[in-house]
């Protein structure tokens, strides 16, 4: 099975100060023809929020977007009327549909905030908007494959608007996790922090890698690491 990588210092930048984000695919300023995303995958931005700071008020539209944190807490409130804090574990999901407009600010004023901001194209356009959120604690997710987001919710997953299969995984030295590909499908593997072996090939912190072909996926952890795992019918 051949990988094509997307190493973590090619990934485009934007630092206003408050916040420090890492873009996997073209994002507001940063244009790359050759990374618009794979398959319905669009974003992943590696946000860091100093303490404080954050997103005003700002509308979106016909996507969904999903909040993964790492460390800290980010404080999200919407014009749905919902208000929560995310945390490490857990998983938010909102579908922005016909519009939305929604705010995430660091809810801490002294620690920053480190998480993964990913927007996947839904299977329609002109969703009603919704908000999802979920826990899934560490032992849930330690030398396993965890499904955290699924298009029919299965396992206790969030809804996810499109066939895009999510799973978290927590790795150490001794843990290993495989994963089939099927035909018909393809997979975009993130690491969020540490360094894991994919199929042999080593990826460091903020490393991604796209599979387009039918196959097994091996993930052992080099070192204790996150991993994300996106499995997408094309």
């Amino acid at each position: 099975m051949t990988l094509a990588l997307r190493k973590s210092e090619d990934r485009g930048r934007a630092n206003f100060g408050w916040l420090d984000s890492r873009h996997t695919f073209s994002f507001g300023g940063y244009h790359d023809a050759a990374h618009m995303g794979f398959g319905p995958l669009r974003v992943i931005n590696d946000d860091r929020v100093a303490p404080g700071g954050g997103f005003s008020p700002h509308g979106h539209a016909d996507m969904e977007i999903i909040s993964y944190v790492l460390d800290g807490a980010l404080e999200h409130k919407d014009s749905l009327g919902t208000g929560s804090v995310i945390r490490p574990g857990d998983v938010q999901r909102m579908s922005a549909g016909t519009g939305i407009r929604h705010s995430e600010f660091n809810a801490s004023k002294a620690e920053p905030v480190h998480f993964l901001q990913i927007w996947i194209i839904p299977e329609q356009r002109g969703l009603t908007p919704s908000y999802e959120q979920k826990a899934f604690s560490a032992a849930e997710k330690t030398g396993r494959l965890r499904l955290v987001g699924s298009r029919d919710g299965r396992e206790g997953s969030v809804i996810i608007h499109r066939d895009v299969d999510l799973y978290a995984t927590l790795l150490g030295p001794a843990h290993a996790v495989t994963h089939d590909v099927r035909a018909g499908r393809v997979a975009w593997v993130h690491v969020a922090r540490g360094n894991v072996r994919l199929n042999g090939t080593t990826l460091s912190a903020g490393d991604g890698a796209a599979i387009e072909a039918a196959g097994k996926l091996t993930l052992d952890g080099a070192e204790d690491a996150e991993v994300l795992v996106f499995d997408m019918a094309i």
